[in-house]
């Protein structure tokens, strides 16, 4: 089988220009995923200005030597019903609204219900943000992702029939002496190489103009060569490319070499129709599913593309359909100036897969090479935590972070709400920080008698009660973990040390790029320290990345365009 020097394709596409998105509130609890995504591609593309009713395609094809092929996209068509673009005014980057999470108080919302998210896109983006010499945007940095980067000493879990370990552990809080640090982690099974399902993957790449920058094509074709380099015989890998059209350029095969061909050969130019590109991608992955295996799009974008064909409801319907069949679907994001985190992070939640950012090949190689297992192969979904706090010895609190995967009290025994995924390997961490009972909490106590509330409470000797609710990737009902915290943990909490001191860092340094204003006084020199000398590359590197945030990002801040 060999490379096709250009693709094949009666797909229409259209070019769609928008205004920038109006900005939308934070994410409500209660609404799932499928809402987030209509709400979000809603109202990040609602501001339309014109639709350019697109022109009947004209295709090409070079008739050049097999070394000299090259992917030209030279296709438009009509569109059935308009829909605003998702194309990111010049110069600019969206992401969503998200504004800190609220204090609570333990009378008045005694129970805290989030959805996982292993994502790691918003480090790498942070990372390149600092490396440029800017202060990422508030709105891109999104503390869990910075904390979910890195691995935590958690034990593995003992019986696969539960997917993951739980941990919990408490220390005193760094910046508030009145306040403590809840840590709940999650660790995912291992699973080795060898063992792992066959992958049905079908790579669906950007060779719009938009992509042809060195930190775009260029370096997606060195971190996709990187996952084919780390094939099975079992797997297979179809490569569908969109810009001005959508076409075929390699049919699945299970040759490394076949697939690094056609990657090399793919060249950036013409508008970008991502709605038809998708749909091609998932009749590839549908013709050539894996039944027991993995079934999965993985789209490689700026997020730079209008939607195509089809409406905004249609393509929502097109992923969750596809998800509900098996196929789910990973976003990596590349590049600067016109990057669209805010829908890649949208798509990949929907699609139940994972969400990326792809700044360096050491990068994909972390990514695609070294936790392909994480990246690929999921052990458990629709993953949830829920924790209750006793009001005898927790008056307050605060979660650290996942500001967009707040659910309702009730969506956690709903099955029909959808949540997070856990690939094999994983590791989930969230950290509340709480006030103990009777001391000094961040709002001060209520004058009149009628608003104020007694929160009672037992003291008997469990601090808070956590619950956790996944199903397995096959399964419909989901299955329920209970843990207790022990109130020894709060009276005997130690200042953070070993990997404890390392993630209270991370999240520190996300709180403070974010300009969380209850970290006090604490600057990026106190999170440095607080980050020790770690050992590993990643760890070593973060304490850097909080050097450059000190000393170079203050002279020019990263503006964006609303």
């Amino acid at each position: 089988m060999q490379p096709r020097g250009c693709c094949k394709s009666n797909t229409p596409s259209c070019d769609i220009k928008s205004l920038a998105r109006p900005k939308r509130p934070c994410h409500k609890p209660g609404i799932n995923k499928a809402q987030l995504w209509r709400e979000d591609l809603g109202m990040l593309y609602k501001s339309l200005v014109s639709v350019a009713v697109c022109a009947i395609m004209v295709s090409g094809c070079s008739q050049t030597s097999q070394s000299d092929k090259q992917y030209a996209p030279s296709q438009t068509l009509d569109v059935q019903e308009p829909m605003a673009s998702v194309l990111a005014p010049e110069g600019s980057e969206k992401y969503k609204p998200n504004e800190i999470s609220p204090v609570r108080t333990v009378a008045d919302t005694p129970v805290s219900t989030f959805a996982v998210d292993v994502d790691t896109g918003a480090y790498a983006n942070v990372r390149r943000f600092l490396t440029r010499g800017q202060l990422p945007p508030r709105d891109a940095v999104r503390t869990e992702e910075l904390v979910n980067y890195f691995r935590y000493d958690y034990p593995l879990p003992t019986d696969r029939s539960q997917p993951f370990s739980v941990t919990t552990d408490v220390a005193q809080t760094p910046w508030n002496s009145d306040t403590r640090l809840l840590r709940i982690g999650l660790r995912g099974y291992d699973l080795s190489y060898a063992r792992r399902p066959a992958a049905n993957l079908v790579f669906l790449i950007d060779v719009s103009g938009s992509m042809e920058d060195a930190d775009k094509l260029p370096l997606v074709k060195t971190a996709l060569s990187m996952l084919a380099d780390n094939l099975q015989p079992q797997d297979k890998v179809g490569i569908v490319v969109y810009a001005g059209a959508a076409g075929v350029v390699l049919d699945p095969t299970s040759d490394p070499s076949e697939i690094k061909t056609a990657l090399n050969q793919l060249s950036a130019g013409g508008s970008t129709a991502g709605g038809e590109g998708i749909e091609l991608a998932y009749a590839t992955a549908r013709a050539n599913f894996m039944k027991g295996g993995v079934n999965r799009i993985i789209i490689a974008t700026d997020g730079d593309f209008n939607v195509g064909v089809t409406n905004q409801k249609q393509l929502e319907e097109l992923i969750t359909s596809n998800r509900d069949d098996g196929i789910t679907l990973t976003t990596l994001g590349f590049g600067q100036g016109n990057f669209n985190d805010a829908l890649m992070e949208s798509m990949a939640d929907l699609g139940n897969g994972n969400y990326a950012y792809i700044d360096s090949a050491m990068e994909a190689k972390k990514v695609l090479s070294e936790e392909l297992s994480s990246t690929l192969f999921t052990i458990a979904k629709d993953v949830k935590i829920q924790v209750e706090f006793n009001p005898a010895y927790i008056s307050q609190y605060r979660l650290i972070g996942y500001e967009n995967r707040a659910l309702a009290e009730q969506d956690f025994d709903n099955d029909k709400v959808d949540a997070g995924e856990i690939g094999a390997g994983h590791q989930v961490t969230a950290l509340y920080e709480v006030v103990p009972a009777g001391s000094k909490g961040w709002s001060s106590e209520r004058r009149y008698a009628d608003n104020k509330r007694s929160a009672g409470g037992k003291q008997d000797g469990e601090l808070a009660f956590v619950r956790l609710r996944y199903k397995l990737p096959d399964g419909d009902t989901s299955r329920l973990i209970e843990r207790p915290v022990a109130a020894t943990l709060l009276a005997d909490a130690p200042a953070p040390r070993g990997d404890m001191a390392f993630v209270t860092a991370v999240a520190a340094f996300g709180q403070k790029l974010r300009g969380d204003t209850r970290l006090g006084d604490t600057n990026f020199a106190d999170i440095r320290r607080l980050a020790g000398n770690p050992d590993g590359y990643w760890r070593q590197e973060f304490v850097k990345l909080t050097e450059l945030a000190e000393t170079k990002a203050p002279i020019k801040t990263a503006q964006l365009v609303d």
